[in-house]
């Protein structure tokens, strides 16, 4: 189960995220980036981000700690943004924080080089998950001490948003379309990925990461009889995803709309690499 804490000071909105999350400081004398069930995006965007977070932590992949954060609205009194201060009252009791990483820089693929097989796990990971959100437009990576972290995955999972699509989410029918994905021009080596990490998604290995996700968050789905009912939902679609989407990743070719890679002047820009991140 996620550490829980408790937050004592609102520090800062992040505007660049579409759901406001905020910097807080916790009773742990942690910081985190605190994100709010009383979000546009509500509380399947948090479950997605502890499904997907503790999963591909298990799996080698570096996301910053989750933890539980119990919110006392009274907190946002002193707030002067009156969004601000409506989201903090909406969302008194449990949310969901993510270790901030001081220091950390949004990934730039001219300051940080990814080799093909760490490309290749992250691709697969994506695909695994259906995370629409890791383009070169948004990457939602993070280079921290010179490593690469994953951030942000609210918006994947998104058979979840209409449970009766869950089959066809099951069985991939649908190609997982990279072509615009942040590390497909690194040339991930997607075969490898597959053959080291499929085998670990485990049906047990699902049920010990859904497992973490807040009885609070999955009550009351319509069509479940009982968070657990939703637990065993998403096992059985993420497991049986495990076993077939290697095959329907796809690179290319890109729609009219979407480039199978960053644009030139993205690629050519005059750029230091002293600048990378240590």
């Amino acid at each position: 189960m996620l550490r829980e804490t408790s937050a004592i000071r609102y520090v800062t909105p992040l505007r660049e995220g579409g759901s406001l999350p905020g910097i807080v400081e916790a009773d742990d004398l942690g910081t985190y980036v605190m994100k709010f069930t009383g979000a546009g995006q509500g509380r399947k965007a948090l479950v997605a981000e502890v499904l997907c977070g503790q999963l591909a932590r298990r799996l080698g992949l570096r996301v910053p700690e989750l933890v539980r954060i119990q919110l006392d609205p009274v907190i946002g009194r002193s707030e002067p943004d009156q969004e601000v201060q409506e989201l903090l009252k909406a969302s008194g009791g449990l949310n969901l924080g993510m270790d901030f990483l001081p220091g950390a820089l949004g990934f730039d693929p001219l300051a940080y080089q990814v080799d093909p097989a760490e490309a290749g796990r992250v691709l697969w990971f994506d695909a695994l998950v259906g995370n629409v959100d890791r383009s070169w437009r948004n990457p939602n990576l993070l280079v921290w001490h010179g490593q690469l972290w994953l951030i942000d995955h609210g918006a994947a999972l998104i058979w979840h948003h209409n449970w009766p699509t869950a089959p066809a989410a099951s069985r991939v029918e649908r190609p997982y379309d990279a072509a615009d994905h942040a590390l497909a021009p690194a040339g991930p080596d997607l075969a490898a990925a597959a053959a080291e990490l499929a085998p670990r998604v485990t049906e047990e290995l699902l049920r010990e990461v859904t497992a973490d996700v807040p009885d609070a968050w999955l009550a009351d789905e319509p069509g479940f009889a009982s968070p657990d009912a939703v637990r065993a939902a998403y096992v059985e679609v993420l497991a049986a995803r495990a076993r077939g989407v290697t095959d329907r990743i796809t690179l290319g070719p890109p729609s009219a709309d979407r480039p199978s890679r960053a644009p030139g002047w993205l690629t050519t820009w005059p750029h230091s690499r002293s600048g990378a991140a240590r």
